[in-house]
């Protein structure tokens, strides 16, 4: 697990001593706005863009191929669904929002700026 983003103001700490679930868990809880991708995602690239166009800086932490077995689901998404299908996978406020077409939904919808104002990342 890398994290050549940090967006925010804490620092990434890493207990190697963890594992990749607790680990995930305890990065989705210190960081309101969080994305887990691989290093290869053209997806995390526009997430990045359309959350930066916005006005927030999220965290991006890039996640080993088996790491994205541990990362939790999307209420809303099948339990069958692949860890490749969640990549890039975005947090706000501790809730899988899930990849970049879920992300865009919201936006389009509406609710993606409120959601960043009630989690604290964007002052509107």
């Amino acid at each position: 697990m890398s994290s050549p983003a940090a967006g925010g103001g804490s620092g990434l700490s890493i207990d190697e001593e963890e594992t990749a679930e607790t680990r995930i868990r305890r990065l989705i809880s210190e960081h309101p706005l969080i994305i887990f991708s691989r290093s290869s995602c053209c997806m995390c690239h526009v997430m990045k863009k359309l959350l930066v166009t916005i006005g927030v800086h999220p965290t991006v932490i890039e996640l080993d191929d088996h790491e994205f077995a541990s990362l939790p689901r999307p209420p809303s998404h099948d339990t069958l669904i692949s860890s490749r299908t969640l990549s890039p996978a975005v947090f706000i406020g501790g809730t899988c929002v899930g990849g970049l077409e879920s992300l865009v939904a919201l936006h389009l919808s509406g609710h993606l700026i409120p959601k960043l104002v009630e989690v604290g990342v964007l002052w509107v």
